[in-house]
């Protein structure tokens, strides 16, 4: 079972595309792992064995559905598998960092069995929204019936 990612980190990525990945998170990423798009319009970063449990859950739907291929188009057609180098960064493919709009600044999250890439000025009004408020993270947490 691999460890949970946690924390937030700003970063910068370079003229080249590359982006260092945190030491926290290397360890729990792995020297090869995935990228690919969010529907929250970020980048995730998995594990190879987070990336397959996805993967199989990806497979293992009925292709017979048109929602089901549209999924499996969105997140496997924007994938790719990356390797950190010497250095600890990691090259973005310039395709992802249009799609998440990502320049360079990056705000890095962990996010459990994920780490989320994201655009520093995306990030920042997310953050400012009400619905991040503690009291309102507090009702969500109430109504999930979830204790922490």
């Amino acid at each position: 079972m691999s460890k949970s990612m946690l924390g937030t980190y700003n970063h910068n990525i370079d003229s080249k595309g590359r982006l260092i990945v945190p030491s926290k998170l290397r360890d729990s990423l792995g020297s090869n792992f995935f990228i690919t798009i969010s529907p929250d319009e970020c980048l995730n970063m998995y594990s190879e064995e987070e990336w397959e449990k996805i993967n199989e859950n990806l497979q293992s739907q009925s292709g017979s559905k048109a929602k089901i291929r549209q999924i499996r188009r969105f997140f496997l057609s924007n994938a790719c598998e990356c390797e950190i180098d010497s250095q600890g960064r990691v090259l973005v493919p310039e395709k992802l960092r249009q799609k998440a709009n990502l320049n360079k600044e990056v705000v890095i999250v962990g996010s459990g069995n994920k780490a989320e890439v994201w655009n520093r000025e995306k990030w920042e009004a997310m953050e400012a929204l009400e619905d991040n408020s503690p009291e309102a993270i507090k009702a969500a947490l109430e109504e999930l019936d979830i204790d922490f």
